[in-house]
């Protein structure tokens, strides 16, 4: 009676071994770089939350100009002051213009090279 060993071939799993190291190698690059990623991730929540303080401090001074934690906002760059904590360290509004009902400003990540950049809106009212 004649037995069937069966398995694999000692070049059969090298072939696999060299496979599975080349789509590594291609691979890992995409997953390695995700610094840059994390920078615009970091840089768009802080312009989302100078455009919540804006909005928001508008609604209450629309209300009443007395409410505490408030402010008259005329240009961009005085967003910064109602964030609770103030602007970030390493981030600077880069475009200061004056501020009308639903104006676009720029917040910048500059602590990274290339500088990072994000839109946020701000409201003015007196």
């Amino acid at each position: 009676m004649k037995q069937n060993q069966g398995g694999f071939t000692l070049i059969e799993l090298v072939m696999v071994i060299v496979i599975l190291g080349v789509l590594a190698a291609v691979a890992l690059p995409k997953f390695v770089d995700l610094k840059s990623d994390a920078v615009l991730a970091a840089t768009q929540g802080v312009a989302g939350a100078l455009s919540a303080a804006s909005t928001i401090n508008y609604a209450s001074r629309s209300i009443s100009t007395a409410k505490a934690g408030t402010a008259a906002i005329a240009d961009c760059s005085q967003v910064s002051s109602i964030v609770q904590g103030g602007l970030p360290t390493g981030y600077g509004i880069t475009q200061a213009a004056a501020a009308s009902t639903g104006t676009t400003c720029v917040v910048a990540n500059t602590s990274v090279t290339p500088s990072v950049t994000a839109n946020f809106t701000a409201i003015a009212i007196s």
